[in-house]
């Protein structure tokens, strides 16, 4: 039997390849939100970036590196980058998907009140800071009718007060024409429960917003295992 040209011989892992990308749109586009488990999430927008490969190995490799899907959408870019089998291009395909999240929560809260669309604010805060590996630290500065007017990150670093300065926090209010403000910080442990410096600091900020009209709505902490709410505990 003579030997197949070199092209005909490979038509069929080519045909294989690209079957089982035809199947994954399929159940992507005809499924609900579970239609394709959290490998295959990652292994499809890899595809993207890696057109000629079969990159069902490496999502499962970014998966069990990070720990689950957000912890992969959250990862630092460098870290994802340098990650076996990936580059810049297949980390950017990743990475987009993060920051596409992070616009469509934002855009939820910039259309109501922030009070009135509570919900919104934790899934927005929750796909931002929940999986991070350090603190981070901002400040939502509202208007009059509680209507997001900024979204300051202060830093990415522990709430103390050598990183954060209650006066500062309130000058910046009247600065950008705020009337109020909500705290919002990560524990990186996962448990969002509030230290005592938590609180300290919480009304160190209240204490001096009052002096100036400023109104400190809330302080809330995010943590892999959910949120917590200073005043919905009687802290604030």
């Amino acid at each position: 039997m003579d030997e197949l040209p070199l092209d005909a011989a490979s038509k069929p892992a080519e045909h294989d390849g690209a079957g089982h990308r035809a199947r994954l749109r399929a159940r992507l586009l005809a499924g609900g939100q579970e239609a394709l488990a959290d490998h295959e999430v990652i292994e499809y927008l890899l595809m993207t970036a890696i057109p000629r490969r079969d990159v069902k190995p490496l999502a499962k490799s970014l998966l069990k590196r990070f720990g689950s899907l957000a912890g992969v959408f959250n990862a630092d870019p460098g870290a994802i980058s340098r990650h076996p089998g990936m580059g810049e291009t297949s980390a950017a395909a990743l990475k987009i998907v993060a920051l596409a999240a992070r616009r469509l929560a934002r855009t939820g809260l910039q259309e109501a009140p922030v009070l009135a669309s509570w919900q919104a604010l934790i899934d927005y805060l929750t796909i931002d800071m929940a999986h991070l590996t350090h603190e981070r630290v901002r400040v939502l500065y509202l208007d009059t009718k509680n209507r997001l007017v900024l979204d300051d990150l202060v830093t990415d670093g522990s709430l103390d007060e050598a990183a954060i300065h209650p006066r500062e926090i309130v000058k910046k209010a009247l600065d950008v024409g705020a009337a109020a403000l909500i705290l919002v910080h990560n524990h990186p442990s996962g448990s969002p429960e509030p230290s005592r410096a938590d609180v300290q600091i919480t009304n160190r900020i209240a204490e001096a917003g009052r002096l100036l009209g400023i109104v400190v709505h809330d302080h809330v902490i995010i943590g892999k295992e959910g949120h917590v709410s200073l005043k919905a505990k009687g802290l604030v």
